[in-house]
């Protein structure tokens, strides 16, 4: 999700990283991007340096939501409500159909954008199409059946993951991370749930001046989580957990490793097993190398050290793991979208915990577990170098939304995959529109340059988003 987000609260004498650590958000975030979470959010060419871009659980815990709630019921820090405006989803008819190519075709010329897939899925028929080339050097065109880089829409499965195991009985949302995993800086009391709903206070690595560095330096450097990890703890909590927001790509690293610990299975294999084939997702990959499977889009960036734009096709995604460096299609996750809003892999009782909302800096915006409500829509949005999603669900229409495209450039401040999504749904869906502010300059997502946009994923890519990615 990229969402935007405050700056969060520091220890005294904590520094905040350099400019070049902020752009370095990498696009990885998702909601969060835009407001935070892929990084810096100018226009035009990015800052050089910078590379933008989260069976005792069965019942509810004594101190955790109920079991009842959801993101459509107040909040309980701030006792407000996620707006629901008008549900309807308009028909497609050639009128409404002639006024989405021209949304889509607007934005894609006025934001520079190479290609973009739309997908459009209502119960009275769909939408589905392709702009734009996916090679902008022999200037193949865009097919709707390409494989992408998904970015922070990888945490949407990472935490499903997660709730698979809580279901199973294996874990507890309340647990706390240090019952699995030893390290972790305030890891007695920070909670799976406090990981999965941005509320740890860890320092998100993508931050971390060195990281960048190193990125920056070799994208297709192979990083482990271990190593992600301690860029992280070399830096003070931001703040006690469960007191603020902040979209971390630290938090959904830590809960791969529990899902690994617990499973005794590499995190893709279990992903596969428990998520992937029962959601029908036969497009859906988790990667351990650069490989990307055949057909897929080129994807550009210009979070470089220069801020020059570089084809980011094979930049190896390990840098964003269990939180961005997921692969699929259009067809995958159109699917997804239904099955992560409706909680079909989960039990009534976890989903209804997943969907406990919590407020993020972002204007009618709400954070779950590893989800979005973002005005009536629910999922995430997912922003790495080169590629760039948004996959939500409108359950009032039982209508879905997915946008993919092969840039993470900014426009405006912008993610491009927000202007999509934001003029997508001024068409089908006008009482709820998707919208994510533009970022301010600097984000919290490794980003190739300052203008990475904050909105380009709240957990979708690398990037961390201020309420964006991998």
């Amino acid at each position: 999700m990229t969402t935007t987000r405050a700056a969060a609260p520091r220890r005294p004498g904590a520094a905040r990283p350099g400019p070049t650590a902020l752009a370095l958000a990498l696009a990885l975030a998702g909601l969060l991007a835009s407001a935070g979470c892929s990084g810096g959010g100018s226009t035009g060419s990015t800052a050089a340096g910078a590379v933008t871009a989260v069976p005792a659980a069965l019942s509810p815990s004594a101190s955790g939501p109920s079991a009842s709630a959801t993101l459509l019921s107040p909040s309980p820090s701030t006792g407000a409500t996620p707006s629901t405006a008008s549900p309807s989803v308009l028909p497609l008819t050639p009128d409404v159909t002639a006024r989405l190519d021209a949304a889509v075709q607007r934005v894609l010329t006025e934001a520079s954008v190479p290609g973009v897939i739309v997908g459009v899925s209502t119960p009275q028929g769909d939408y589905l199409k392709a702009f734009g080339v996916s090679d902008k050097v022999a200037g193949t065109p865009m097919v709707t059946g390409l494989n992408m880089r998904i970015g922070s829409e990888t945490k949407t499965f990472t935490v499903t993951g997660l709730l698979r195991l809580v279901d199973q009985g294996k874990a507890g949302l309340d647990d706390p991370i240090g019952k699995y995993l030893g390290g972790v800086p305030n890891g007695g009391t920070i909670t799976l749930r406090q990981l999965a709903d941005m509320r740890s206070g860890l320092f998100p690595y993508t931050q971390d001046e060195d990281f960048v560095t190193a990125l920056q330096s070799d994208p297709q450097r192979a990083f482990t989580p271990d190593q992600l990890l301690a860029y992280s703890y070399k830096h003070p909590v931001s703040f006690a957990p469960g007191t603020d927001f902040e979209y971390s790509n630290t938090n959904t690293v830590l809960l791969g490793q529990v899902i690994e610990k617990l499973s005794g299975r590499p995190l893709g294999d279990f992903l596969k097993k428990e998520v992937f084939d029962p959601a029908d997702l036969g497009r859906t990959v988790f990667p351990t190398t650069n490989a990307f499977p055949q057909p897929h889009a080129r994807g550009y960036t210009n979070q470089t050290a220069d801020g020059t734009i570089a084809d980011a096709t094979d930049w190896n995604p390990s840098w964003g793991w269990a939180a961005g460096a997921m692969i699929s299609d259009q067809a995958d996750m159109k699917k997804w979208a239904k099955v992560l809003a409706t909680g079909t892999l989960l039990s009534p009782q976890t989903q209804a915990q997943r969907l406990q909302p919590q407020p993020s800096p972002a204007p009618d915006t709400w954070y779950g577990l590893g989800l979005f409500y973002n005005h009536g829509w629910i999922g995430h949005n997912g922003s790495l170098p080169g590629y760039q999603t948004v996959v939500v669900y409108l359950p009032s229409a039982q209508a879905s939304l997915v946008v993919l495209l092969n840039t993470d450039i900014t426009y405006k401040g912008s993610a491009p995959s927000t202007l999509f999504a934001k003029a997508i749904t001024q068409v089908v869906s006008p009482g709820n529109v998707y919208d994510l502010p533009a970022a301010p300059a600097g984000g919290d997502e490794p980003s190739g340059t300052a203008t990475a946009t904050a909105d380009a994923s709240v957990s979708t890519s690398v990037t961390p988003p201020v309420p964006s990615a991998a």
